[in-house]
C-alpha cells in the first residue's frame, strides 16, 4: 500500500472523488496490460487490493461512483486488428475470496438470498481456477461456427480461425442442442511453455513470461498458422447460449461436456457444503505443483441451476459463484541488483535481479519491487515510510508469486545484510530519454515525463497520436506506425508530415515495400496531407499528454481558442502564484493534476521540441465558438454552486458555455456571476465579499431568457 493512501473511513467526500478517480486510471490501466497486451505491469494480489479499496469507497459515498467505475468493469476493449463479437450473453468475471471465512460468508449470503436455512441442503462444484485465457465457442446444429475471447465481457475478439487449430477444442459435435455456447479456458501446459521458450530462443524470437501469457499471445495471433504451431490446450467449465438445457446441475452439466467431447477438469466434484468446498481447495492446493498447468484457485458454484438462475447476476459477477484464491508461495534467495524499467505509460519500474529460485515449481530470477517507498523504508528526511522495507543490492529476501504471474519481494531480513550494503538511490530522471522522472501527488509510480520522445513510450505514443480521435490517418494505424517505427522512418509524430519529402531520397521507398504498392502508398501520403489541418481540440488530445484525455482536451481547446493561445497560456502557468495557473485550474473540470501534467510536459525542453516540430507542420484550427448573438453572459465567467432543481450541473453548464461563457469551479476576482442554488456553502460567502454578482436558479433562467 502506499504511504500516502488514506483509509476509507477517514477520506472525506472531496478525498474519496480524487481517489476513486486515481483507481479507475490505474485500474483500467491494469486491466489493458492484463487483457488486451497480454504483459501484465501489475501484480494480482495488489489488482485485487486496489479493486476491494474501489468497492470501499463506492460502499461509502455511492452518489460518487463514476460511470467508468472499475466495479462496472470487465477485462478491456477489443485490441486493433480483430473483428468484434458481440456476445449473446455476457462473459462475466468472478468474486474473489481469500479466506476460509470468506466460503462460509459466500454459502450463508446464499441461503439469504434463497431463503434456505441452515438445514437445508445446498450443493456446490468446487474446479481448478486455470490461469489463461477466456474463450467461447459457438456451435449450430453440431457444427463450430464462431470463437471468441472475453474482451470487455460483452464484445470480444474473432479467433475462430485459431480456434481450430486447437486439438481439444472439436470441429463437430453429437447430441449438442441446436445452439450451444462452450466456455472454457485456452491454457498451455508447464511442459509445453517451457518447449515453446527454448524453440522461440533458438530461432532469436521473442520468448514469453509465463504460460498464461503464452496462451494468451499465441491465441490471439493474426495469423492462424502461428497458433497452429502453438501448443494450445482447451478445458470446458461453463456454457452461453443455449436452444435447450445441458442438465439440471452444474455438475450434470459438466458431465454433458464431456460427454459431447470437450475435456473438463478432472479434478471437478460436487461438495455439500463450505466444509466440504474447503478441503477440496487444500487438496487441490496440495496437488498444484504436481498438475503440469497453472492454477491460482478454485472456483465455486452453486449446484443446482435452478438456483443459480434465481440468484442471477450483479453488474459484472454472478452471485452464485466466486473464486477462492490461492495465498502467494514464498521462496528466499539473493538481490543481486536493481533494475528499472520504463513501461509503456511511462511508469519507472523497480525490477530485483535474483539468485534464480524456484518458487512453486517455476525458476524466479527477476521480481517486482513495487514502487521507490517499497524500497527506500524511509523517507528523505529520515522518517520510516509506511510499508517500506529498506530493501538493498546484496540483501536475503523472501520472494513470492501472486496469481502465478509476476514474482515480488514480500520481505527482506536484515540479519543477513551483508556490510557496506548501500540505500538504493531511486531515479529522478527516465533511464530511456534522461526526462525528469516525476511523481504526482497521492501516486505511488514514478513516471517518465519526456513522452513523445521517451523511446520506451514512443511506439505507444505514436499509436495514439494517429488514434481515431486525434490524427485517424487513413491507411496509418497502430500496425502500420510499429512497423515504420522499428524501420526507423517514424520516431516522433513530426516524421509523419515528412515522409514524403524523405521518399525516395536514400530512404527505401514505400511503394517497394512488402504489402505496399504505388497507389497504395499515394493514398497514405494524400491522407497524411489532408491531415495537416487539425482541430485544436484533437492536436491537444493527439499528444497523449498523461490525464489529458479526448474530453479534457476540447475543454481546453474552447477554453483557450487558438494553440498559440494554448501553448503560451501552460507556459505561463509554470507559476503556481501567476494568473495563468489560477485561470488554468479555474476552468470547470480541469484540476491541479491534469493542470501539473500540462504544465511538467511542456517543461520538458527535448519533448517541447518534438512538440514544436509537429506543430510546424500542421495549420491548427481554432476551436469552434459559440453563438453568442444576444447572450447576456457572452464572455463572462459563471460559476454553479448549490443543488440545483430545475437542472443538472451538467445541463447548466452545457448552456451556458452554448451561450458564450465561461464556466469555472472556482470563484475568484475574475468571476462575473455565481448561481447559487440552496445550501451553497463557501463559495457564495466567497463571492460576496468579492462583490460578485449572485443570483439563484430562477433568476438564472429568467435571465437567459429568449437567448
Amino acid at each position: 500500500m502506499a504511504e500516502q493512501e488514506i483509509a476509507v473511513k477517514d477520506l472525506s467526500e472531496a478525498d474519496a472523488r480524487v481517489e476513486l478517480e486515481r483507481l479507475a486510471t490505474l485500474l483500467a490501466e491494469a486491466n489493458t496490460a492484463y487483457h488486451t497486451e497480454d504483459a501484465p505491469e501489475m501484480p494480482d494480489a495488489e489488482y485485487d487490493r486496489l479493486k476491494r479499496r474501489n468497492a470501499e469507497i463506492e460502499a461509502r459515498f455511492p452518489a460518487l461512483k463514476r460511470a467508468d467505475s472499475p466495479s462496472e468493469q470487465v477485462g478491456a476493449p477489443v485490441a486493433d486488428g480483430f473483428a468484434k463479437v458481440r456476445h449473446e450473453v455476457r462473459m462475466m468475471s468472478l468474486s474473489n475470496a481469500f479466506e476460509d471465512d470468506d466460503i462460509t460468508s459466500f454459502d450463508q449470503s446464499i441461503r439469504r438470498y434463497l431463503g434456505l436455512s441452515d438445514r437445508d441442503p445446498l450443493a456446490y462444484t468446487a474446479e481448478p481456477k486455470i490461469d489463461g485465457l477466456s474463450l467461447s465457442l459457438r456451435y449450430e446444429n453440431g457444427k463450430l461456427v464462431q470463437a471468441a475471447t472475453r474482451g470487455d465481457g460483452a464484445t470480444g475478439e474473432n479467433v475462430t480461425a485459431n480456434a481450430r487449430t486447437i486439438d481439444d477444442i472439436p470441429e463437430t459435435l453429437s447430441g449438442a442442442p441446436e445452439v450451444l455456447e462452450v466456455r472454457g479456458e485456452v491454457y498451455m501446459s508447464h511442459a509445453d511453455f517451457a518447449d515453446l521458450n527454448e524453440r522461440q530462443a533458438a530461432k532469436g524470437a521473442k520468448t514469453f513470461a509465463n504460460p498464461r501469457n503464452a496462451a494468451a499471445g499465441s491465441l490471439r495471433q493474426l495469423d492462424a498458422n502461428i497458433t497452429k504451431d502453438r501448443p494450445l490446450r482447451f478445458f470446458a467449465y461453463s456454457w452461453g447460449a443455449l436452444s435447450a438445457p445441458l442438465a439440471d446441475t452444474q455438475i450434470g452439466a459438466i458431465q454433458r461436456l464431456q460427454e459431447l467431447g470437450f475435456q473438463t477438469n478432472p479434478l471437478t466434484e460436487r461438495c455439500d457444503g463450505p466444509a466440504d468446498m474447503i478441503a477440496h481447495y487444500k487438496s487441490i492446493e496440495e496437488q498444484r505443483a504436481t498438475l503440469g498447468y497453472d492454477i491460482d484457485g478454485v472456483v465455486y458454484k452453486v449446484d443446482d441451476l435452478g438456483y443459480q438462475s434465481r440468484l442471477g447476476f450483479r453488474s459484472t459477477t454472478p452471485r452464485w459463484a466466486i473464486a477462492h484464491k490461492f495465498p502467494a508461495e514464498l521462496a528466499w534467495t539473493r538481490l543481486e541488483a536493481i533494475d528499472i524499467q520504463v513501461g509503456r505509460t511511462g511508469a519507472l519500474s523497480p525490477v530485483a535481479r535474483l539468485t534464480p529460485v524456484t518458487v512453486g515449481g517455476v525458476v524466479v530470477s527477476n521480481a517486482t519491487l513495487h514502487n521507490e517507498d517499497y524500497i527506500a523504508g524511509r523517507d528523505a528526511n529520515g522518517a520510516p515510510i509506511r510499508g517500506g522495507k529498506d530493501i538493498r543490492v546484496g540483501d536475503w529476501v523472501q520472494v513470492y508469486r501472486a496469481g502465478d504471474v509476476i514474482p515480488k519481494v514480500a520481505d527482506v531480513d536484515l540479519d543477513k545484510r551483508p556490510d557496506g550494503a548501500q540505500p538504493y538511490e531511486f531515479p529522478k530522471l527516465c533511464p530511456e530519454c534522461g526526462s525528469e522522472a516525476i511523481r504526482e501527488e497521492g501516486d505511488a509510480v514514478r513516471r517518465c515525463s519526456g513522452g513523445l520522445i521517451c523511446p520506451a513510450q514512443a511506439v505507444e505514443k505514436l499509436k495514439h497520436f494517429v488514434s481515431r480521435a486525434a490524427f485517424d490517418i487513413e491507411g496509418l494505424g497502430a500496425k502500420q506506425v510499429e512497423q515504420f517505427y522499428n524501420d526507423g522512418w517514424i520516431k516522433e509524430p513530426a516524421d509523419i508530415f515528412t515522409l514524403k519529402d524523405r521518399y525516395g531520397s536514400g530512404l527505401q521507398q514505400l511503394k517497394n515495400r512488402e504489402g505496399w504498392g504505388e497507389k497504395s502508398a499515394q493514398n497514405l501520403f494524400d491522407a497524411i496531407d489532408e491531415k495537416r489541418t487539425i482541430p485544436l481540440g484533437r492536436l491537444i488530445f493527439s499528444l497523449g499528454i498523461r490525464h489529458v484525455g479526448e474530453v479534457v482536451a476540447n475543454l481546453l481547446a474552447r477554453s483557450y481558442g487558438t494553440w498559440d493561445a494554448f501553448q503560451s497560456a501552460i507556459d505561463a502557468a509554470h507559476d503556481p502564484e501567476g494568473e495563468a495557473w489560477v485561470g488554468l485550474i479555474g476552468i470547470d473540470g480541469i484540476g491541479t493534476v491534469v493542470a501539473n501534467s500540462l504544465v511538467h510536459s511542456f517543461a520538458q525542453e527535448a519533448e517541447r521540441a518534438s512538440i514544436d516540430r509537429l506543430v510546424a507542420h500542421l495549420t491548427v484550427q481554432e476551436a469552434e465558438r459559440p453563438r453568442t448573438e444576444g447572450s447576456p453572459v457572452a464572455g463572462k465567467t459563471v460559476v454553479f454552486t448549490g443543488t440545483l432543481e430545475r437542472m443538472t450541473r451538467a445541463e447548466a453548464k452545457a448552456r451556458a458555455e452554448s451561450l458564450g461563457a465561461k464556466v469555472s469551479g472556482s470563484v475568484s476576482a475574475k468571476t462575473d456571476l455565481l448561481v447559487a442554488g440552496p445550501g451553497a456553502g463557501s463559495k457564495e460567502t466567497k463571492a460576496r465579499d468579492l462583490g460578485v454578482e449572485i443570483i439563484d436558479e430562477d433568476g438564472w433562467f429568467k435571465l437567459i431568457e429568449g437567448a
